[in-house]
């Protein structure tokens, strides 16, 4: 069975830090590229970041750049998401999702979800005082 399985949520205070991982099991991440999206409560899911199979090719959302930093181990077979600088409105669910379309490049549309086949069950970051 093919699974992502996300972890490292949980209650910051601004200007806090978190690492977010995205472990798969079943299949082997290295051929994938791996999107971050995250969610919040009443709006739409939001594509944060995207990292290709090598490592070489990122993007990140406007919203995110300078602060946070996606990464992967693939000997590991696990993604990360380093979150710094954390803000209030970066409290949301957060998922990562894995395609095997172009995975040697985030284009442009790495924000769309429907481009990404496998999701985990996401992790709750919150930043509050």
């Amino acid at each position: 069975q093919l699974q992502l399985v996300e972890s490292g949520g949980g209650l910051v205070q601004p200007g806090g830090s978190l690492r977010l991982s995205c472990t798969a099991s079943g299949f082997t991440l290295e051929h994938y590229a791996i999107g971050w999206f995250r969610q919040a409560p009443g709006t739409v899911r939001e594509g944060v970041s995207c990292i290709s199979t090598s490592g070489s090719n990122i993007k990140y959302a406007d919203s995110v750049k300078g602060r946070f930093t996606i990464s992967r181990d693939n000997a590991r077979n696990t993604v990360y998401l380093h979150m710094n600088n954390l803000k209030p409105g970066d409290t949301a669910v957060y998922y990562c999702a894995a395609t095997p379309k172009s995975p040697t490049y985030c284009g442009s549309n790495f924000y769309i979800s429907t481009k990404y086949d496998y999701w985990g069950q996401g992790t709750q970051v919150t930043v509050s005082s």
